[in-house]
């Protein structure tokens, strides 16, 4: 699956010092890169309201999504 980072999820990436967090960050990006659509994303869920967005919890964190089609999304 292809992804791209909008420059907000990247400032907001950069003031994270927990390094736990930021490994499970890279996991999770990684895992998007290997598959082949959005479905096959564990522990993600549907933003009500909206047609395209989704977001998954890591740690205490909530990182949002927007399908941009079946096989890319953007991290916001």
């Amino acid at each position: 699956m292809k992804f791209r980072i909008e420059k907000s999820f990247d400032r907001d990436v950069e003031r994270i010092n927990d390094k736990k967090l930021l490994k499970k960050l890279r996991a999770f990006i990684s895992t998007t890169e290997n598959v082949d659509t959005i479905r096959e994303i564990s522990h993600i869920k549907k933003i009500e309201g909206y047609k395209s967005y989704f977001r998954v919890k890591i740690g205490e964190y909530r990182l949002s999504m927007d399908a941009v089609s079946e096989r890319e999304v953007v991290f916001l």
